[in-house]
């Protein structure tokens, strides 16, 4: 048995509101994990107490998966149809809906790329709460049409270190919205880094629910972000946007 909000959970954290439709779930040992890719961006998404046998389901299109699970209530049943070595079909029931999502053959889900943690380390770290995700979510939605954000170590009037996430583009006549931080610098963040905003709040977006996030940010190649809420966590490596 799972419940219903706590699977629509783990769904949203690697579908980020259609972005990532094809993947696999792995089930092993009453664990699910997921591996999604996206341009610029590596995600993993795992929860325990996942009661399913082990297995991997080739979900070819996670929109309509969604769509299914939406009409049922409070906990819900998950099994699975084999054809010999094959899975056919997901079953999910409530009390009162028996629904079937039809799998896809594993061959059709590509291969999805996991990264590793830089030998150096990261520049900033930055732990966030659950206001400060609203904030920062309300900075990217009153600049909707801009999908730049760029991050820069600075200090606050006590001379504490600070992120500082700067929402708007480089023209001198842009509309901009800075919001501050507080962060831990391992080193020296040379110069700013700068995200797809686009893709930074449907991350936020997904993971509102989770009680804790950590911000690894690296100047080059790969940024790192952790969310965590019990047995549910939430991975994903953001690439720096080079073009901008």
């Amino acid at each position: 048995m799972i419940n219903k909000n706590t699977l629509q959970s783990v769904i949203a954290k690697y579908n980020l509101g259609g972005l990532i439709n094809k993947v696999k779930w792995r089930v092993k040992d009453n664990t699910v994990t997921i591996y999604a890719n996206a341009s610029g961006l590596a995600c993993k998404v795992y929860l325990d107490e996942f009661q399913l046998e082990d297995c991997q389901l080739a979900v070819f299109d996670t929109d309509k998966l969604k769509k299914l699970i939406s009409i049922t209530n409070g906990e819900l049943m998950l099994s699975v149809q084999k054809n010999r070595d094959l899975l056919e079909k997901l079953f999910i029931a409530d009390q009162n809906f028996d629904l079937t999502y039809n799998l896809a053959d594993i061959f059709l889900i590509g291969k999805n790329d996991w990264y590793n943690h830089p030998e150096e380390g990261y520049e900033m770290e930055v732990t966030l709460s659950n206001e400060e995700i609203d904030h920062l979510i309300k900075a990217k939605n009153a600049l909707g049409d801009v999908n730049t954000m760029k991050i820069t170590a600075t200090t606050d009037f006590d001379g504490n270190p600070v992120c500082e996430f700067m929402f708007g583009d480089n023209s001198d006549f842009a509309n901009k919205i800075v919001f501050n931080a507080a962060c831990v610098l391992n080193k020296e963040l040379e110069g700013s880094v700068t995200y797809n905003s686009d893709v930074f709040k449907k991350i936020l977006d997904a993971n509102k629910d989770m009680v804790s996030c950590k911000m690894n940010i690296s100047s080059v190649g790969w940024s790192h972000f952790t969310f965590e809420n019990e047995g549910l966590v939430s991975e994903y490596f953001l690439c720096r946007n080079e073009e901008i």
